[in-house]
């Protein structure tokens, strides 16, 4: 059986002279982007350095659009409308696709952030909403959320639908027994042995799925694995999840599959 898997990470995510993350060293791992466009973190000379980052490494760059809410990271919920909601999304979408156009590389993907993430992992139709607009404003994008049974029947939905979803694993991150992220208020919510990440990594991708923190067998359907820029132990993981995937015969690729060619000397 052969296997398949994107790595990518949450990026861009600094703000002024507030640095966060580390996205010049994990960028070297990743295959994937999703950088942040201003709501929940960072601003235009951050947005622009971030995409030039990923043509210089060759990474697909996609939009990590969250609630507008810097002072609370985007990591918690706010109780706005379906209209609100929907343009949220295509502004911090739209702010981001003037960078990709200007160096040309194409808009692979939509992550939500945060507590928006969370929410829609389990509000099929107000996520359906926003896919739409989405799509019709930037084309064939990809869409990322939590792979879980409830997001591989969307999945299944989606693709009759002609919409394109790929469901994502977090190796860092430890997993409730209903089959979401354990949320961060919990000291083991975030995992930080870079052996015990890369081992995660592998066993979610070749047996399609993982174990609860209380030991449940959660099982998932995996397109791409997202490790975190502002956990140090996963940057160290990272090439070791690359060492790891690659030995046991997964091939890690980009969801698009599109070539970016490197800058030469431009801006």
């Amino acid at each position: 059986m052969s296997y398949t898997v994107d790595i990518n990470c949450d990026m861009g995510e600094s703000f002024g002279d507030y640095k966060i993350g580390n996205d010049e060293k994990v960028v070297e791992h990743i295959t994937s982007a999703n950088i942040a466009c201003g709501f929940h973190a960072s601003d235009p000379n951050v947005m622009e350095k971030t995409v030039r980052l990923c043509k210089e490494h060759g990474v697909m760059p996609g939009a990590h659009p969250g609630y507008p809410d810097l002072l609370g990271f985007g990591r918690r919920f706010m109780d706005v409308s379906e209209p609100e909601l929907i343009n949220y999304v295509l502004y911090q979408i739209g702010a981001l696709k003037g960078f990709l156009d200007l160096y040309e590389i194409p808009i692979q993907h939509v992550k939500l952030h945060g507590a928006l993430y969370n929410y829609l992992v389990n509000e099929e139709k107000l996520f359906l909403s926003i896919v739409g607009p989405s799509r019709k404003a930037f084309g064939d994008i990809i869409f990322l959320t939590l792979g879980t049974k409830r997001t591989t029947a969307l999945k299944k939905t989606c693709r009759e639908q002609g919409i394109r979803l790929a469901l994502e694993a977090f190796p860092d991150r430890m997993y409730t027994d209903e089959g979401e992220l354990l949320p961060r208020k919990y000291k083991e919510a975030v995992l930080h042995d870079n052996e015990l990440i890369a081992t995660r990594a592998v066993r979610m991708v070749k047996e399609k799925g993982i174990e609860s923190i209380n030991g449940k067998w959660i099982e998932m359907d995996i397109d791409t694995l997202c490790i975190h820029g502002d956990n140090r132990e996963s940057i160290e993981a990272a090439k070791k999840i690359k060492d790891y995937l690659t030995r046991e015969g997964v091939e890690i690729k980009t969801r698009e599959g599109v070539e970016i060619k490197p800058l030469l000397g431009f801006m």
